[in-house]
């Protein structure tokens, strides 16, 4: 299996460029084809996303689930791999892909559900592809990063340098609420576009004076360039950057009794992922599946805030705040839309459906319900 880093990243909020102009049934995403769903995992099915499922013994196909390599998401080999889904009684049929890709078969069809950000649930609907979001995994804890050179220690600091990053990104996004939480606007700085693997070098350089990604990108930036700090992470912003399970609405309403059971198959594999006890084991079954050594694969989770089931609940009440996700997900649309990523707002209410958590945590055992311990 190829090397590749666990966040090569949710958050390609461009995403909706390409379903605009009809590459939603693609096989292989703007950023290269997808990682060959060749090899499915020991715990997902090697069936193509494409080919018709085959009806289980109940008569109903299994439930079709991209899922691609950002912790919140490869959690989920741990229930593969358990034989967790099997002990719900639910058939499933998990694929591996690259990000982009497993949005483009989802919006072909060609799956029943997705992982996405919030903001890129707004980008894939847009266009028509609609989806329903009904597990909240996690939001971004710190692996999301404003990255600045020695002598820039703080975002007022920031005036008047350039800022490389890719335009329309969730670090796009990230930086303007960040300078707006320091008294300065957009304008107040210089954006650069800078591809996010190229953002390391661009800083060590002296390209630009600061640079926006996640990991490993801002940790090569750290790394690359002597005195040089993050002076704005996602961790300020708890809640920006939401991570979901989000479902065709078709499929919704015809299984919805077969996707609470999904919700708790979730909500035991959190339980089990955050369990101090059970971390080295949780590690090594994700690392395998993103096809990195376990030890490079842990370094990425403090910067993934997992929720547990009570946790994404009161995530799934709406405010207007990021302790929202409603709120996170009308701060995503205002910026799709200012930024052209599509034109008409979303009503965010739409692409949310809280009431299969609830009924999950409500019918939970004791041990799935109590919030976990926290890394």
């Amino acid at each position: 299996m190829t090397n590749v880093s666990p966040l090569i990243r949710r958050g390609l909020w461009r995403f909706a460029a390409l379903l605009l102009v009809g590459a939603a049934g693609a096989v292989a995403g703007a950023d290269g084809p997808a990682r060959a769903a060749p090899d499915p995992g020991p715990g997902a099915s090697p069936a193509s996303p494409g080919a018709a499922a085959a009806p289980s013994k109940s008569g109903k196909p299994p439930l079709r689930i991209a899922f691609s390599d950002w912790p919140g998401w490869t959690a989920f080999e741990v229930g593969l791999q358990k034989g967790w889904f099997k002990e719900a009684g639910v058939d499933v049929e998990f694929s591996w892909f690259e990000y982009s890709p497993s949005m483009e078969a989802f919006a072909a069809g060609k799956v029943d559900a997705v992982m996405m950000t919030m903001g890129d649930a707004l980008v894939t609907g847009a266009p028509g592809a609609r989806s329903v979001g009904i597990i909240i995994t996690d939001y971004s804890n710190g692996n999301d990063m404003i990255v600045a050179k020695k002598g820039i220690t703080s975002l007022k600091a920031l005036k008047g340098k350039k800022v490389g990053l890719e335009i329309g990104l969730v670090e796009h996004l990230m930086l303007l609420k960040g300078l707006e939480k320091a008294g300065l606007k957009e304008s107040d700085v210089q954006l650069v576009a800078v591809k996010t693997d190229q953002t390391a070098q661009s800083l060590a350089s002296g390209d630009v004076d600061a640079i926006g990604a996640w990991q490993p990108n801002s940790g090569q930036a750290l790394k690359a360039v002597a005195g040089s700090r993050a002076i704005l992470t996602s961790a300020d912003m708890p809640g920006l950057i939401y991570d979901l399970v989000n479902v065709s609405p078709k499929s919704l309403a015809q299984r919805r009794a077969d996707w609470v059971k999904v919700v708790k198959v979730w909500n035991r594999i959190e339980a089990f992922v955050t369990d101090p006890a059970h971390r080295d084991e949780a590690v090594k079954i994700m690392a395998a599946r993103a096809g990195v050594p376990p030890e490079e694969y842990a370094k990425f989770l403090p910067g993934t805030r997992f929720l547990s089931p009570a946790e994404a609940v009161a995530a799934f009440e709406k405010n207007d705040t990021l302790k929202s996700v409603y709120g996170s997900g009308k701060v995503a649309d205002a910026f799709n839309v200012a930024n052209k990523v599509y034109k008409d707002p979303q009503k965010v209410e739409t692409y949310l459906d809280p009431s299969l958590a609830k009924e999950a945590l409500a019918g939970a055992a004791p041990h799935a319900a109590a919030p976990a311990a926290k890394k």
